[in-house]
This record gives structure tokens, sequence and C-alpha cells, in this order.
């Protein structure tokens, strides 16, 4: 590890990674902020504007407070994308020796997610999911003749690999992104109990709402929970991994279709490089093979990155916006308690319940969908941009 981290490629390559990502997050969080207050403060009924978010912000905090919780999401999101795309590479360097290793990682997916959903009990679901490993061993044990020779990766396993690397992405940066949500939330969770007034039995609604019978009639203040010592000492260790139902969803497609977009994107424009070659390269429709063609230019591979990511934010919004949403209530770990003890059964359809939609946000799930396509296209550009200009720059020096 010593003569690692002494390497001066290894240095390069990371400080170039870990520059590019503060500058696209520094850039792009001024638009994950009002993407933020959108989703949280509208309702049905209406949507929030930009111009009303600047409004509302301004009176509460000034400008400064648009970049609320810039801190979490920076730290968050360095471990978040570095396992996004470190996962993706491990798993497609895989892939071109032993392929059917993929199916046997999202074996292990589609069962945590299973037992998850079967059982609130955290030990039953570890105890289910660590059964599921051995199986997965299996399936790569007999499959693992079958390798490829040739140095490509297909769309189809560049989705799989994204697929779980969104998976692992979600698992370790959902506390900061808790964090920063209620930071740029703030008081703005106190909309969510205008839903209250459209139900025609009142008992229903407060069994949604638990706080409502604790004598206050208010839920408690995202303004006031937003450490990470009052989040634990009021709603306990598990509400720094709340809606991860969600963001597992969200993040397992928007990964998915991110990486499968953007491997189908560098292979057209491989193939469209290749069209006036003389002799064409050997192979190139079957195998994929590169070298005859020579890499392609950064600029075009950064632009296809943005265009893949917003493409994947379109895709798994709905579910950012039920994340969003469901990190902004407050729920006391002693209802958490009861509604264990109670078997308390989540409200909704069977796919909502499954991926964590509440019933009363079906009409808002697309809000604020323009803003996070453009933070994500943007962000994803400069990141991938950025990084190979400073590693142009850092290992040529």
């Amino acid at each position: 590890m010593g003569e690692l981290l002494k390497n001066h490629a290894f240095a390069a390559h990371a400080i170039a990674a870990a520059g590019s990502h503060m500058l696209s997050t520094a850039l792009t969080y001024l638009l994950d902020t009002v993407k933020t207050l959108i989703q949280v403060g509208s309702d049905s009924s209406k949507q929030l504007t930009t111009v009303q978010v600047f409004d509302r912000v301004r009176a509460l905090s000034g400008y400064s407070g648009l970049y609320s919780g810039f801190g979490c999401l920076a730290f968050g999101r360095i471990l978040g994308v570095g396992t996004r795309f470190g996962t993706y590479e491990i798993l497609a360097a895989f892939c071109k020796g032993l392929f059917f290793i993929l199916y046997a990682v999202i074996y292990v997916a589609i069962a945590y997610i299973r037992a998850l959903l079967a059982s609130g009990n955290h030990a039953n679901w570890i105890l289910q999911t660590t059964l599921s490993v051995p199986m997965s061993m299996v399936v790569c044990a007999c499959f693992c003749a079958y390798g490829r020779e040739d140095d490509h990766v297909y769309v189809s396993e560049a989705l799989m690999a994204g697929v779980a690397a969104g998976f692992l992405e979600s698992l370790s940066s959902s506390p900061f992104e808790l964090m920063k949500t209620r930071a740029q939330a703030l008081n703005h969770s106190a909309g969510l109990l205008s839903t209250l007034t459209k139900y025609p039995n009142m008992i229903d609604a407060l069994k949604e709402y638990p706080w409502m019978m604790t004598g206050s009639g208010r839920a408690p203040s995202v303004s006031n929970v937003r450490r990470t010592s009052d989040i634990i000492s009021l709603e306990g260790w598990g509400a720094l991994w709340r809606g991860l139902r969600s963001g597992v969803v969200r993040d397992s497609i928007f990964g998915g279709i991110f990486f499968s977009s953007w491997q189908f994107l560098h292979r057209a424009m491989l193939e469209w490089n290749a069209v006036n070659m003389d002799p064409p390269p050997s192979f190139l429709l079957f195998f994929g093979f590169a070298e005859e063609i020579g890499p392609l230019s950064p600029l075009y591979v950064s632009l296809a990155a943005g265009f893949s990511g917003s493409i994947a934010a379109a895709a798994s919004h709905c579910f950012d916006t039920a994340r969003t949403r469901s990190q902004c209530i407050v729920l006391p770990k002693y209802i958490s308690m009861e509604r264990r003890l109670l078997k308390w059964t989540l409200p909704g359809k069977r796919f909502e319940r499954f991926t964590g939609i509440h019933p009363t946000d079906r009409n808002i799930l697309f809000h604020g969908i323009g803003l996070r396509m453009a933070r994500s296209g943007i962000a994803s550009f400069m990141l991938v941009g950025g990084y190979f200009w400073a590693v142009d720059h850092l290992v040529s020096r």
C-alpha cells in the first residue's frame, strides 16, 4: 500500500478524480438545492417555481442557504462516486474474463432486497443476504470456464455492472445524502402535512403521520434535526438509511442506464471513426477491437458521459423524489418501534411498497425533473472532462 501511495501516476489520477469531482459538485450544487426544494415544497395542487424557491431561501437564510449541506454532499459523493466507478471497473474487468460473475452479483443484490422487504428485522435480512453469498459463488464457479478472450464490454454487461455499482453506491452514500437533504429542506417538510386534508377518514391519515397523535399536532422540524447526533438520538441509527428502498432502485437504475448508454455511445463513436479507415479494422463489429482505431477525443467522451447522465437522471427521477421526500420526514424511534410491534404495513400498491413510493406522492414524482437532468448532465460532463484534463496535465509534467 505504501508503494502504491508513492506512485506518481496513482497520485495524479487520485488528485484528478477528487478535483474534478469537487468542481462538478460545486458548480451544480445550486441546481441540486433548487430541485430538492421543489420536490419537498410542492404538492399535487401546485408546483413551486424557481423564482419562488429563490425568494423563500432568501427570506429564510439568505442566498448562502443555496449551498447548505454542500460539505455533506461533497464528502458523500466522493465515497459514492468512487464506489460506483470502482465497482463498475472491477465488474467490467471480470466481464472480460468471467462473464457470468455479474449474475452472481445481481443474485446477491436481489436476495438483499427480497430479504429487506420480507422482514423488518435487520438481523433476519442480514442473515438471509449472507446465506445467499455461497449460492452466488456456486453460480460463479459453474460459469467461470466460459470467459471471453477479447477485451470488450457489451452494452448488456455494462447495464448489469452499472446496476450492481448503483446498488453499492446507494448503501455507502445514504447517510451523507440524508444530512444534505435535511440541510437543504429547512422547514419545508411541514408542507407534507397538507396531504392530510385529502383524507375523508382522519383516523387513517393520523396513522400515516403518527406525530399528530402526540399532542403537538405538528411534525418535528427538520431544521432542528439536522446534525448526526440529533438524528441518531431522536430517530435511531436506522434513520441514516431512511428511504433506502427508493434510493437503491434510483441508483441501480441510474448506474445501469448511465454505463450502458455511455458504452453504447462509445462503441458508436468508434465505429464512426472506423468508417473511412483503409483497410478497415478487423473484427470491429463482432469483438469491438479499438486498438487499430486509436483513442477517442476526451471532449467527445465527456459529451457522451453528460448525455448519458441526463438520460439516467430522467429514468430514475421519480424514485429520487420519493427518497427526497421520505428523508425530510422526522420519525422518532419509539414510533418506528411501535410500527414493528404492531406489524404496520406500508401504504400503497405492491410496486409502491417495493420501491418506497408514498401513495400521496403519485402526482408529484416528476417535479424538478428538468433541474435534475441538467445537474446530472453537467456534473457528468465536468467530472469526466475535468478528470481527463487534469490527468493530461499532471501526468505529462
